[in-house]
């Protein structure tokens, strides 16, 4: 089951993190940057947070599941939508853990023959 775009849109506006936190479509779901930072996916209509020590730390009891099959298991935030000063410190956190996204290569320039 495809993940609903007011799912995404009450995630964002739940974290309160203004233009900060984005979202990507991602195969039929999506991945949320914080500071163009992967730190959450929405699939299923749930929240999957990306496993990291701020996880451990600040939310060791969430359930944990696959957000997609042949996933390895994430912890599951939906219930932090109910706490939304804890969800975005949870996510604040998590995006400072996360490397920064890897620079994209530029297209090798290709010459015309003849030329």
């Amino acid at each position: 089951m495809a993940t609903d775009m007011s799912f995404v849109d009450y995630v964002l506006e739940t974290a309160r993190l203004g233009g900060r936190l984005t979202y990507r479509k991602l195969f039929g779901e999506y991945a949320l940057y914080l500071d163009e930072k992967v730190v959450a996916f929405a699939c299923d209509n749930s929240l999957f947070i990306k496993p990291s020590r701020a996880v451990a730390s600040l939310a060791p009891e969430l359930p944990q599941g696959p957000p997609y099959p042949g996933a390895k298991d994430y912890p599951i935030a939906d219930e932090l939508l109910d706490d939304p000063g804890l969800l975005r410190r949870l996510i604040e956190e998590t995006a400072a853990l996360m490397p920064l996204p890897k620079p994209k290569k530029k297209p090798a320039k290709t010459s015309v023959a003849g030329s």
